[in-house]
């Protein structure tokens, strides 16, 4: 076979087991995923950030659902199945990041009419109960500071699944949560009225176990 023939074939060939490979280990790491909360072991638990999201939807003049997220966040849980009321989660969000997929709006967004995100560049929620509604729900209750203002907020929240995964080599749990909220609560009262004053949070976690139970 020609030279230049023979990395092109290599290439290719190693894709091919590359491939092979894969389709075989896929079993083996894929995680046995349970919805049972018993599951979930005691402990610290961080996000993982590169498996979660923070998103906003908030009617506009009633021709669109507008749609934002957050690119930058972080949260902690601690817990216990054994005794789940006794959880607590808190979460921090930069809201200099800010993702609108347009950046001169975006910069509007975060300026002093509505997010301040210059003196105001934090968004904090803290748990203060949680009330189980069923097997895998449960409502949070929390104070969000957001804008300089605190005010309660409950998180619906749903338990995806907890397992031990290969791939991180730890134990992860996964959440999926929403909330709606009054904006004007916070100070973000800019054409209240006229652009909806209830928005709707939507957030996806998955979790890391750090530490067992102190």
């Amino acid at each position: 076979m020609p030279k230049r023939l023979l990395k092109p074939a290599a290439a290719g060939l190693s894709l091919a087991l590359l491939a092979a490979c894969t389709s075989v280990m896929a079993p083996l790491l894929k995680p046995d995923v349970s919805t049972a909360i018993t599951r979930v072991k005691a402990g610290d638990y961080a996000l993982d950030p590169a498996h979660a999201a923070v998103l906003f939807r908030i009617n506009h003049l009633g021709f669109s659902t507008y749609i934002g997220r957050f690119e930058t966040f972080d949260a902690s849980l601690t817990g216990d199945a054994a005794d789940p009321v006794s959880s607590s989660v808190e979460a921090v969000i930069d809201m200099t990041s800010l993702d609108v997929a347009n950046a001169p709006f975006a910069a509007e967004l975060m300026g002093p009419d509505w997010f301040d995100a210059a003196t105001f560049p934090q968004a904090v929620f803290k748990s203060t109960s949680v009330v189980m509604t069923g097997d895998m729900t449960a409502n949070v209750t929390g104070d969000l500071t957001l804008r300089g203002v605190t005010a309660p907020v409950t998180l619906d929240v749903t338990f995806n699944g907890a397992a031990y995964d290969r791939l991180r080599g730890a134990d992860v749990a996964g959440f999926s949560a929403v909330t709606t909220i009054d904006r004007t609560v916070f100070g973000v009262s800019r054409f209240s009225g006229l652009v909806t004053d209830t928005v709707d949070i939507e957030i996806e976690a998955e979790f890391i176990r750090q530490t067992a139970a102190r």
